[in-house]
């Protein structure tokens, strides 16, 4: 759709500034999505070939993981120009049809912002280590050693090993979270803060919809440089790094989730604000406090729009009290932001393999999953029900994989190529051998092999999602009489006078569930049926079954 479109359209009928809420966010991770070009890596012309199927499936936006110019050390997560698209991915040409052919299927264009931390490639860090003196010395974290040599203090890396490098151009240490090629900016100084949210402009300029910020609570860091305490053993949690890492042995009150924070994603929104209804998605990183960043974050209207934690992209299959325990501490300390959820991404093992989901717990996740209140993210290969691929240790690419194996085998097993067909070696992904091998299991479950299958899981994605959008109270409603009782997870979606009861029993047998107040009658257009046995006020749920109800006592039922 071209700009004039755009704006005759939204003069007409008026653009949804809150279009991001309750949306469904479909992530492409564009290194192994489709490549177009015979070279063994997606692109973006394999992304604009394939957004059809993305369509098909009825998701407002795409998120893409980054497709700037990079080293490729972190896959993209390591930018060294901000304001281009690397070769191997295409042109901004390329990225220009993209956004066309995206807002064309009416599909909103959500790209990757790693905004704490750049290749060390990149120029601005070329520049700052050259001297104390140099144009840009202040715009990375420099520390002097201590009188012995050591690091400045104790922060780890979360790839492991000490956040410092030592640079003998300047002799200092700078700072880096991520692998020693990523350098970690300095927020502290206005201007990189400027240059910052210049980039932002720059894409938002080109029709972007808005932006996934990667590592949101790591952009600043504690002027004073201060030591993070120990955690006491008992207090440990691996959710935010594997637990052969001593990353988790701190609590990271110093290396990031500074309160200096809050003032820059302030001046990020204005910028956005200035543009028709765009939306950012923060992901916060943290396995003590995640809840609370995230609420401190999407708060007031005036900072980010969403934000999505890890509480569910940890390892433990969760059940219903726990799930229950963390949206009640969500509604608890965030009733003015929102979250988004997610269950899979391109860090962590897929939830197919990590909570040993078989298809019947594949549906009741992706039903509940898309009837939380808050924005939803599915990644790429979710709707197949992909499980987390076998990559040997010779094929593997994920530094943070090579550096802890065997115990930690890294990332690369959600980042194989997706299966478009079956009948393939390559899965229809390439015609040349795949950056990653294309899993064998994955292409019996391939798009083509699920399409025109009704009962297939691909079809089911397809039936939750519009479901969810022929729901209104469940895009933007509220939720209320939530329960994790009895193995059971439930609570009411309210917008207006309708209100829907969603039910999902997460358990292998079967279970009883009293109603909360109202006339509720089992909802025909939902992709479960009705439960097994209902009585007065009580229904009985089959093994891994949802419901989904109207109250009929509501005045608009």
């Amino acid at each position: 759709m071209t700009v004039i479109q755009d704006i005759k359209r939204d003069t007409i009928i008026g653009p949804d500034r809150d279009w991001w809420r309750g949306a469904v966010i479909y992530q492409i991770y564009p290194r192994s999505f489709q490549d177009s070009n015979g070279d063994g890596i997606g692109d973006l012309g394999g992304i604009i070939a394939r957004l059809d199927h993305v369509a098909s499936l009825g998701v407002d936006a795409i998120w893409i993981s980054p497709f700037f110019r990079s080293p490729m050390l972190d896959f993209g997560y390591d930018v060294s120009d901000y304001c281009d698209v690397d070769p191997m991915f295409g042109r901004l040409a390329d990225f220009d049809a993209l956004i066309a052919r995206a807002h064309d299927l009416g599909i909103k264009v959500l790209i990757d912002l790693v905004l704490s931390h750049t290749s060390s490639q990149h120029p601005w860090f070329q520049d700052s280590q050259t001297g104390r003196n140099s144009a840009k010395a202040d715009w990375y974290v420099w520390a002097d050693a201590k009188p012995d040599g050591s690091p400045p203090n104790n922060w780890l890396s979360i790839f492991g090993g000490p956040a410092w490098e030592w640079s003998g151009d300047r002799m200092q240490y700078y700072l880096h979270n991520f692998l020693k090629e990523q350098p970690d900016l300095n927020l502290h100084n206005g201007d990189v803060q400027d240059a910052l949210l210049a980039v932002a402009r720059f894409w938002l300029d080109r029709g972007v919809d808005g932006f996934r910020l990667d590592t949101i609570n790591f952009y600043f860091h504690d002027r004073l440089l201060r030591d993070n305490p120990a955690l006491p053993p008992e207090a440990r949690n691996a959710t935010i790094a594997p637990a052969v890492n001593p990353y988790n042995w701190q609590d990271h009150l110093h290396d990031k989730n500074q309160p200096e924070n809050l003032a820059f994603l302030r001046r990020l929104r204005a910028v956005m604000d200035d543009y028709t209804a765009t939306a950012a998605v923060g992901e916060v990183g943290d396995a003590q406090r995640g809840m609370e960043i995230q609420a401190q974050y999407t708060s007031g209207g005036d900072k980010v729009h969403m934000c999505y934690s890890f509480d569910f992209l940890s390892g433990v299959t969760p059940s219903a009290a726990s799930m229950a325990a963390v949206l009640a501490a969500h509604d608890r300390q965030s009733r003015d932001g929102w979250a988004c959820w997610a269950f899979s991404n391109h860090d962590v093992v897929r939830h197919a393999s990590r909570w040993a989901l078989d298809d019947r717990g594949l549906r009741l996740f992706a039903a509940l999953l898309l009837s939380l209140r808050g924005s939803i993210c599915l990644y790429q290969g979710e709707e197949l029900g992909l499980p987390e691929a076998d990559v040997g240790f010779e094929d593997l690419q994920d530094p943070y994989g090579i550096r802890f194996w065997p115990k930690f085998k890294g990332r690369d097993g959600c980042r194989t190529p997706m299966p478009w067909v079956s009948d393939n070696h390559f899965g229809g992904f390439s015609d040349a051998a795949p950056w990653l091998p294309m899993a064998p299991a994955h292409r019996a479950l391939s798009v083509a092999s699920q399409s025109d299958d009704p009962q297939s899981l691909l079809a089911f994605y397809r039936k939750m999602i519009a479901y969810r959008q022929a729901r209104p109270a469940l895009i933007k409603g509220d939720l209320s009489a939530l329960s994790g009782e009895g193995g059971v997870l439930s609570f009411v979606r309210h917008q207006g006078e309708t209100r829907v009861f969603c039910a999902f029993n997460l358990t292998d047998m079967p279970c009883d569930l009293r109603l909360p107040a109202g006339r509720w009658q089992h909802d025909e257009a939902a992709p479960f049926g009705p439960p097994d046995e209902m009585a007065t006020g009580q229904i009985t749920l089959a093994a891994h079954q949802a419901w989904f109800a109207i109250d009929h006592a509501a005045p608009s039922a």
